[in-house]
Parts: C-alpha cells; structure tokens; sequence
C-alpha cells in the first residue's frame, strides 16, 4: 500500500510542477501565472477539486511518445467561489505551451459536460499557443467538441472566458462564444490570424496590441469585455462578477444580505437634470444612487461608452441595467451602442434577470456612415431583444425620449411591465425645432420661436405619453429606488411565454 500511496504522490507532483520549474520561472518573468496559481486566486481557499490529473496526450507521431507531461497542458475541475459551485479549467502554458491536443480538449468537454449536467458555470481561464500542430486534424477536432458544448451550454449555464495569454486562430472562436470576455493588458492577445500573416496577405504592419490586444478589445471591437491591469485583478474582477450570475437558467438570481433600505429616497435626484436641454449630466449618478450601496459591474465601459450596461442588485438581488448616458453623444443610440446593448439585454433575459431601463435618448446617430454600415439591421437588434425579453422589464425616463428610440429603449409597447417618468421627461417623435421646422414652413424667425413654444409646452412632458396609458406613472425622481424595488416584488412571479419556435430568426 505505502508503495501504492508513494507513486500516486510522485505522478500527483509530477502534474503539478506541469513543464518544469524552468518553464514556470518564464512564465513569471512575463509577469503571468501558473495555471495552478490562477486557480488558488479564483476560488476559496482549499476548494479546488482536480479531476484528470494524471491524462497524457496519445500522440504517436514526432517524437511525441518520448515527451509526455501529466495534465497535458490544462488544469481542469471544480471549486467554489463565494460558497457557490463552478467548474474550471486552467490551460497551461508551460506545458507544450498551451497547445490543444485532442486528450487536452477531452478534458475541457468533461468538465463542461458535467457543468451542463450538474447546473453551475464554467470558467475558462485561456493561455494557449493554440493547435498542437503535432496532432494535426485530431487537435482541430478537439477544438470543434469545445465550440459545440459552447453552444448547447449558452443560455443555460453562464460562461466567462479569462484571457491570460495569446489565443489565435481556432481558438478565438470558443471564447467568443461564452457570455463574458476578459483579457489583461500588454499579456493576452486575440486574433484569427497574427502580425506576420497579416503582413504577408496584406502588405500591412501591426503590433500584437495593435492587432489583438485587451485594449483594442475592449475599446474598439468589442470583443472583450473588460480589459484589466494584470492576472491577479482580472482574477479578482471574475469573483468579483461572478457573484452577481445566477447557476443556471433555471436556479434565479442569486441574494446577499443587504444594510441599505429598499425605500431609501435620494434628494439630490431631483435636481440633477439640468435646466437646459443641451446640457448633459452623468447617467452614472443615477445608476449608483438607485442600487444597493451604490454598487455597479459595468460591462465594456470603454466600448460604445452613449450606452451604459451592468449589473447591481436591488434589495440583494441581481438586476441588469441599461442606461443611455448623456454624458456621450448626447446619449444617442447608433450601431456599436445597439449591439453592445442587445447582446447584454438577451443575456439577462436567458437567465431570468430583471432588467431596469434609464432612458435619455434624443435618438439614433444620423449620417452616412452609419446608414451604410446598417444603423437599421444594427438597431433592429436591440428592439428585437427587448421585444422578446420575457424577464421583468422596469423604465424610467429621465429626460428625452425621442422618435423610434423611444419605442426601442423597453416602451410600453414592447411589453415594458412599469414605465415610469420623471418630471422633466420629454416624450415625442422628434425635438421641438425640429417638428417645427417640417410642419411649419416659410415661418419667420419671431413665428418659429413662438411656434416652438407651443410645441415645448405641448409634448415636451411626459403626460401626452401618460394620458394615453404608454407611462404608468410620473415619479419623483428621489422615489425611483422605492418604486424599482416595489416593482421588482410585484414581477417576482411574472409569467409570460413567446410562442412556440424552434428559435428566433434575431438580424445578425
């Protein structure tokens, strides 16, 4: 037995030095990592339970057979993060760096496969050279077992993906298909193919940050959701999020205890707006005073920055928020804006949770560019999304709520459970210059400026919009938190079903 025990510990330590201490002193001279020390930072301490530990690749080809590596290359298993169940997996870059195998891809559908049997999220922690070209089409086979267990495991177990190290070529492709990217500056990079290709297909010079990295990610592609200092913070902001994600589709928000008062009134609401129009103020203000101690993960906060998305809690719960922020292009809604919003709002509603609407939109962006680049079918799939969303939908319209805008930033009438407005809510099809401009013509100036009077004091205010039943109720903006929170216990229980459909025909 004792012989038994003593082999079972030299193969166990064998796994965990992964390519070898000479591997592991690269590894932190490049300011990274080990697989293994991502993992003791992401879950509670002692929590982790490995499973495959001793897997080796079956590669028969290149001298191959003499190089094997327990692990081969990833860490994977399960832990927990606050108390609450995840399944991971590590890849390590020490080890053949990174590269996937077909028994290393074997390893990440395991866990995946029991992530979807037992109902808990899967985080991948990716740091990959990519195909392990000594396997040739097996190794690609591998990747394509991941990507579909990627799309059968969306939309019923949350997936966030770490990027922690190159990632190219196939190997984009599951991340991209996970819920959340996060990736760390001057360390991870994505693209399909990199800076020596590019140059050789396209004549053009690029660096890997340039072409690739956290910053380009999280600013201009929107690929990535948010891009952080290094591995420890991009670890603990994943903890951090992963509290506020439910375990499954079906398992409800999750709840923490919670010192701030549901009613609490916020005074200082009411005179945020500004007495003019045209003079912006911060979205951020409102969104912080309305949740619970002010606490809010935004999402992609450098991408796309007229539109704000996140998650906090209301009365210990989870709630998404949308929010146009007047603070960029005056709030305006165009295509990287729609986009980033509509991918956000389906993600809340695939798991059941409630979403709440602040709305300042004077409309979507005009000009060419973005006609030609399809402000239509882009802005489509934000009113798509809130149309079909089936969660609790709660809006308050704070200022401007202009033209089809209006209609897509959850109105009544798509289905919005409680509209709300304040006060200085201006509901219209258009601003009042505007309207005055095409319904009367050839006015003088003294006629214009009278006529825009009237039509200010007509529909600029939100009780046309009330009169007719498309606003449940004119609110004191310091009562917003009371009446978000009295709201989301009423929809609680709300049931409600689109038809019967294989699935949506949403404009990609």
């Amino acid at each position: 037995m004792s012989a038994n025990v003593a082999e079972m510990e030299k193969r166990r330590e064998a796994a965990r030095m992964g390519g070898g201490q000479r591997r592991i002193d690269a590894q932190h001279a490049k300011g990274k990592l080990t697989a293994r020390e991502r993992l003791d930072i992401l879950l509670d301490e002692g929590s982790f339970e490995e499973i495959d530990a001793y897997v080796e690749h079956n590669c028969v080809d290149f001298g191959m057979p003499e190089q094997t590596v327990p692990g081969d290359g990833v860490v994977t298993g399960s832990g927990t993060i606050n108390g609450r169940l995840v399944y991971v997996f590590s890849q390590d870059f020490t080890v053949f760096g990174g590269a996937v195998s077909e028994r290393h891809a074997m390893k990440i559908c395991k866990i995946m496969d029991t992530a979807l049997k037992v109902g808990a999220p899967v985080i991948g922690i990716n740091d990959s050279g990519g195909a392990r070209i000594q396997e040739g089409v097996a190794s690609l086979g591998g990747y394509a077992e991941i990507f579909q267990r990627n799309v059968l495991a969306s939309g019923v177990v949350p997936q966030l993906s770490l990027i922690m190290g190159p990632c190219a070529g196939g190997a984009v492709y599951s991340p991209a298909m996970t819920d959340f990217i996060f990736m760390v500056k001057d360390s991870s990079y994505m693209f399909v193919t990199g800076p020596d290709v590019v140059k050789t297909v396209t004549n053009e010079i690029v660096t890997q940050e340039e072409l690739g990295g956290a910053v380009t990610h999280s600013t201009k592609t929107s690929v990535a959701d948010l891009a952080c200092e290094n591995d420890i913070e991009a670890l603990l902001m994943a903890r951090e999020f992963f509290d506020y994600l439910p375990l499954t589709n079906r398992s409800g928000v999750p709840e923490r205890p919670t010192a701030d008062a549901w009613d609490r009134l916020e005074p200082s609401l009411d005179t945020l707006i500004p007495a003019s129009a045209n003079q912006p103020y911060d979205m951020h203000e409102v969104i912080a005073k309305t949740l619970d101690e002010g606490e809010f993960f935004e999402i992609q906060p450098k991408h796309a920055a007229n539109i704000i998305c996140g998650f906090g809690r209301i009365e210990g719960k989870t709630v998404g928020v949308v929010a146009n922020q007047p603070m960029v292009l005056a709030g305006v809604l165009d295509i990287n804006s729609s986009k980033k919003a509509a991918r956000f709002v389906r993600f809340c509603d695939a798991f059941e949770i409630p979403i709440v609407t602040f709305v300042d939109v004077p409309g979507f962006l005009p000009g060419t560019a973005q006609e030609l680049g399809g402000i239509i079918k882009h802005g489509a799939k934000l009113l798509f999304a809130y149309a079909e969303a089936t969660v609790p939908k709660i809006t308050v319209i704070t200022r401007k709520a202009y033209g089809g805008a209006y209609d897509v930033m959850a109105s009544k009438h798509l289905r919005g459970d409680l509209n709300y407005a304040w006060p200085t809510a201006e509901i219209a099809v258009m601003g009042a210059k505007g309207a005055v401009e095409i319904i009367f013509r050839g006015l003088s100036t003294e006629e214009q400026a009278q006529k825009t009077k009237e039509y200010e004091d007509r529909f600029a205010n939100p009780f046309v919009a009330a009169s007719k039943g498309f606003i449940d109720e004119v609110i004191h903006p310091h009562s917003t938190r009371r009446r978000i929170a009295l709201g989301l216990r009423k929809l609680r229980n709300k049931s409600l079903e689109n038809p019967w459909k294989k699935h949506d025909n949403i404009p990609l």
